[in-house]
């Protein structure tokens, strides 16, 4: 066991290192270490991104495809699967690096590219069409006419400290991990400072929750610290539920050690032996993953008793959750984690001071304690010196909607949200104009072009009514319905609220009768139902106003916020959807009224064949017409119609 003057935790861990691959090495440790890390190859090393995204885009088909090119051509070369670097709309990844040059990174590498692009790079033939980039990697040979990674737009506005390894290292490979100075800061931790210390250092590099609330984490930590308690407990959320985030699940997916050192650096500095990480049930890939990460930890004693020597015990286990959204406040993730139904409860008690069965508890969400070992490695002034005056630090944000490029970044805090749809994301898809951008989930808001320019941190975005939320950006173009995208939400809002409190249960309701009004045929209501219409769209902000003030949990206080941001600024889209019963970018099916241009139509009777309603009429090889009063606006006709002869209004 080493003494507590040994600062460097590789020195420790080497041998543990080395036994894993016994025979392999005859080079000094360092050179040992730069193998691990892949370097330096000795024969060629396949890396291939096998998380949720490249699943999903057929990344295990050119899987199979590489491993039986590698058995066909008798090729000495090792294939390694990694998470995704974050550019998803680019999957499947893959990357191919050769003894003494640099690693190169292909995109869309389909299982019948798979072969032609590894033909191409053993043969120094690239294909630049799906060549993405390459790494820098001093002393190694570059590869000519190839930009590096860092280089191209997705990445060169990007300050990658939490997703440094995402896409790079094996998740399920503690030796890559520790090889490339992980688990360092807890080696740090246990042996140099008292809890508190820790405490002060996190507070001083005014580290603030990521999972929306932004409130000081080295604060929470302490006061968890200051409770007494005979049991202490430290919780991890990555139980993300929000449409259009998944940055928790590629951090788990590419990075799982770095999880669960900052979760073992927080337990040890609130004082708690025990920690959970509660993640849904169907983030399958994510729970193998971390399964395999703790089970690695513990036979390293980087888990379970005695850690270094410290005296310090830790056990972390793997709880379950069933994806509900209001989980994610905290209280209501601890009533799940007793084993009762997730309800919010009343604050005060914070659970920092009373939480899961009555003991001090501290919660924080994935991309919190990932900025922790970072934090302890080099310093809080370091964090402090990225971001803004009220923000410091990087946030991960997940590109979603309507972007040419979709993924998840790691960007300073303070940057636009322009630059990052106009560099990162390299603008609106097809060319179209750019109507709005939807921030915090499905409890977020809506922001309109006007106000692109606004900096990305906590302050400046309260400014004009907006918080950053777990940290989802869709990316909305001229298509989009604003009301059709409130109705959306609310709908979403209102299935998950857990129903304890009235203003939020009853009112959410209320809100989506409101909108399925405003968005349904005018023909098939009485004239009762048009009063109630027109009653219930008057009301409809002070409803909301009213959910928000008098709501238990931050679900309901922030569930009405797609409604009033689209009201804001987006009020004549409602009020033609109320008045002239309309919807412009005929997304409501209900409000569409569809025709026949004669002078187009030549009678070939396809849409007659399809329309389930028989609302059209006309002879073969004549001009058709609709029924307006059968038609249901279900566009089956626009939709089979080869000739551009049918519309809608």
């Amino acid at each position: 066991m080493p003494t507590q003057d040994l600062t460097d935790i590789r020195t420790f861990l080497t041998e543990k290192v080395i036994k894993n691959y016994s025979g392999i090495f005859d080079k000094p440790t360092t050179d040992r270490l730069a193998v691990i890390r892949h370097e330096k190859v000795s024969r060629p090393v396949i890396y291939i991104g096998t998380g949720t995204c490249g699943v999903i885009s057929g990344a295990l088909s050119t899987l199979e495809r590489v491993q039986k090119y590698v058995s066909e051509n008798n090729l000495k070369a090792d294939i390694i699967e990694v998470g995704c670097n974050g550019f998803c709309s680019a999957e499947p990844l893959l990357d191919v690096q050769l003894p003494g040059k640099t690693r190169l990174c292909f995109r869309n590498v389909t299982e019948d590219r798979a072969e032609d692009v590894l033909n191409s790079v053993f043969h120094h033939t690239l294909q630049n069409d799906l060549t993405l980039g390459q790494y820098k990697q001093p002393g190694l040979e570059e590869w000519p006419n190839v930009p590096m990674l860092e280089q191209i737009p997705w990445f060169n506005l990007q300050t990658r400290h939490i997703l440094k390894n995402a896409g790079i290292i094996s998740p399920v490979s503690i030796e890559e991990y520790i090889a490339g100075g992980g688990y360092k800061s807890l080696y740090k931790t246990v042996l140099n400072y008292p809890a508190d210390k820790i405490c002060e250092i996190i507070e001083q590099s005014e580290l603030k929750g990521r999972a929306g609330g932004g409130f000081p984490t080295g604060r929470k930590w302490k006061i968890a610290l200051d409770t007494a308690g005979d049991q202490k407990y430290m919780i991890c959320n990555a139980d993300e539920s929000d449409p259009g985030a998944f940055m928790d699940r590629a951090i788990i997916e590419s990075d799982p050690h770095r999880i669960i050192e900052g979760l073992s650096i927080a337990a040890y500095a609130i004082g708690a032996s025990q920690a959970i990480i509660f993640v849904r049930s169907d983030y399958e890939n994510s729970l193998n993953i971390l399964e395999t990460a703790i089970r690695q930890a513990k036979e390293y004693g980087l888990l379970g008793e005695d850690i270094f020597g410290s005296g310090f015990n830790l056990s972390i286990s793997v709880r379950q959750g069933a994806g509900a959204f209001v989980c994610g406040e905290e209280t209501a993730l601890i009533s799940s984690l007793e084993g009762q139904r997730g309800l919010p409860r009343s604050k005060p008690p914070y659970p920092a001071e009373k939480g899961i069965w009555g003991h001090p508890t501290v919660i924080n969400n994935v991309e919190t304690l990932a900025n922790i070992p970072g934090i302890l490695e080099n310093g809080p002034a370091w964090f402090k010196a990225m971001g803004t005056k009220s923000s410091k630090g990087t946030k991960l944000f997940s590109l979603a909607g309507k972007a040419v490029n979709t993924g998840f970044i790691e960007v300073p805090m303070g940057i636009t949200f322009s630059s990052i749809i106009n560099n990162i994301a390299g603008g609106v898809k097809d060319g179209k104009a750019l109507k709005a951008v939807q921030l915090g989930g499905p409890s977020g808001v809506c922001i309109p072009p006007a106000d692109l320019d606004t900096p990305l941190d906590f302050e400046a975005l309260s400014g004009i009514g907006a918080k950053l939320g777990s940290g989802g950006l869709i990316i909305l173009d001229e298509k989009t319905c604003m009301v059709n995208l409130a109705k959306y939400f609310i709908d979403f809002l209102q299935n998950e609220s857990c129903g304890k409190c009235i203003p939020c249960r009853e009112g959410t309701k209320k809100m989506l009768d409101i909108l399925e009004g405003i968005t349904r045929r005018p023909k098939e209501e009485t004239t009762h139902e048009t009063l109630e219409r027109f009653k219930g769209v008057v009301q409809l902000e002070s409803l909301a106003n009213v959910i928000c003030d008098t709501s238990l949990c931050g679900l309901g206080q922030n569930a009405p916020n797609p409604v009033l941001s689209s009201l804001k600024w987006f009020r004549e889209e409602f009020e033609e959807h109320i008045f002239d019963r309309r919807c412009a970018a005929g997304v409501c099916h209900d409000l569409r009224t569809f025709y026949i241009d004669v002078e187009h139509c030549n009678g070939c009777n396809i849409c007659q064949k399809k329309c389930p309603e028989n609302a059209i009429v006309g002879s073969p090889k004549m001009p058709h017409f609709i029924i307006e009063s059968k038609c249901t606006g279900c566009g089956i006709c626009f939709d089979v119609c080869k000739f551009s002869a049918i519309y809608f209004k």
